[in-house]
C-alpha cells in the first residue's frame, strides 16, 4: 500500500527526468486506450458466448422431438400409443402432442402463413420434457419402434453438440484474445519507456553524477507510464462500455445474432479493464526502465 502511494503522490525531482509530453507521451495513452477498447470487446464476446453455450444447453438437454410418420387412418391411434409408451416412461416429465397450429408456427418461416397443415401429409410431432435425471433414449427408441412404427426420436444430440462447442469455442476465443490483448499492450509500453529513457540518456547520466540510485529514477518513469496508462485504459474501457451498452438486446426472434454484451454483475468487469493495464504498464515500465538503465551504465 506504501508503494501505490508513493507512486500517487510522485516526485517532483524525478518526474522532471521523463518528458510530460511527446511521442511517448501519446503513444502510451493511445495505446492503453485502444487495448481497452478491445479488450472490454473481447470480454463481452467470451461473456455472451458463456450465456449463449448455457442457454443452448440447457434448452436443448431436457427437451426431446418425437415424430410420428403413419397414414392419416393410423396417426391418431400411433400418437396415442406413442404418448401411452411416454407415461411409462422413467426420466419423461412430460409429453404432449403440437396441435396443428403449433406445427403452422414452426413452417411459417419457410413456407408462410398460409400453409395448408391439414391438408398436407406433415408428420405429427410430440414434445417430451424430460426430468433433471433423463431417460434411456435406446430403450425407448426400442419400445416405440415395437409399439408405433412410425415414430422417431429425436433427442437433440446432434443439434445440441455443435451448438454448445461452437458458442464454448467462442468463449474461449474471446479470452485468447484478451490475453492477446494484455500482451500487446505490454510490449507497447515497453517500446515507449525504451524510447523515453534512450531520449533522456543524458539527463539520467547527470543524475547518477549527483548520486541518483537508478531505482530512484526508474520510480518515476514507472509511476508517469503507469498513470498514463491507467488514464487512457479508463477513457477506452468507458467508451467501449457505452458501445457495447448500445448493442441490440437479446430477443427471442433473434437470440443468436443478439446479445452481445453484459448482463447482471457482469457490468462490472470493464472496471477491470483499467487495473489491469495499471498493472501490466507499471510491470512492463518496471522491467524495461531498470533493464535500460543497466545498458546504459
Amino acid at each position: 500500500m506504501s508503494r501505490v502511494l508513493d507512486m500517487l503522490r510522485g516526485d517532483t525531482q524525478a518526474d522532471r527526468v521523463v518528458p510530460p509530453t511527446g511521442y511517448s507521451a501519446r503513444l502510451t495513452v493511445f495505446t492503453a486506450a485502444a487495448m481497452a477498447f478491445l479488450a472490454v470487446f473481447a470480454l463481452a464476446l467470451s461473456l455472451a458466448a458463456g450465456r449463449l453455450a448455457d442457454r443452448w444447453s440447457d434448452a436443448l438437454a431436457r427437451s426431446s422431438t418425437i415424430r410420428i410418420s403413419a397414414p392419416v387412418a393410423e396417426l391418431e391411434a400411433q400418437t396415442w400409443a406413442v404418448l401411452t409408451v411416454l407415461e411409462q416412461t422413467p426420466g419423461v416429465d412430460s409429453a404432449r402432442a403440437l396441435s396443428d397450429e403449433e406445427q403452422r408456427a414452426l413452417l411459417t418461416p419457410w413456407f408462410g402463413p398460409d400453409l395448408p397443415v391439414e391438408s398436407l401429409p406433415i408428420p405429427r410431432l410430440i414434445e417430451v420434457i424430460e426430468t433433471s435425471e433423463g431417460y434411456d433414449a435406446e430403450g425407448l427408441r426400442q419400445r416405440l419402434s415395437a409399439e408405433a412404427p412410425g415414430a422417431v426420436l429425436d433427442d437433440h444430440t446432434r443439434w445440441r453438440r455443435p451448438l454448445v462447442e461452437a458458442a464454448t469455442r467462442l468463449r474461449l476465443l474471446g479470452w485468447v484474445s484478451l490475453a492477446l490483448i494484455l500482451s500487446a499492450t505490454a510490449a507497447m509500453i515497453i517500446l515507449a519507456a525504451q524510447s523515453a529513457l534512450a531520449a533522456n540518456e543524458q539527463v539520467i547520466r547527470v543524475l547518477r553524477l549527483v548520486g541518483a540510485l537508478d531505482r530512484y529514477i526508474a520510480r518515476a518513469f514507472v509511476r508517469r507510464f503507469t498513470l498514463r496508462a491507467l488514464m487512457g485504459a479508463t477513457v477506452g474501457a468507458v467508451v467501449a462500455t457505452v458501445a457495447v451498452a448500445l448493442l441490440p438486446r437479446a430477443a427471442d426472434e433473434g437470440a443468436f445474432l443478439t446479445g452481445l454484451g453484459f448482463a447482471g454483475w457482469s457490468w462490472l468487469w470493464p472496471l477491470v479493464v483499467p487495473v489491469l493495464a495499471a498493472i501490466i504498464a507499471y510491470l512492463a515500465t518496471r522491467f524495461a526502465a531498470l533493464r535500460t538503465l543497466k545498458g546504459l551504465q
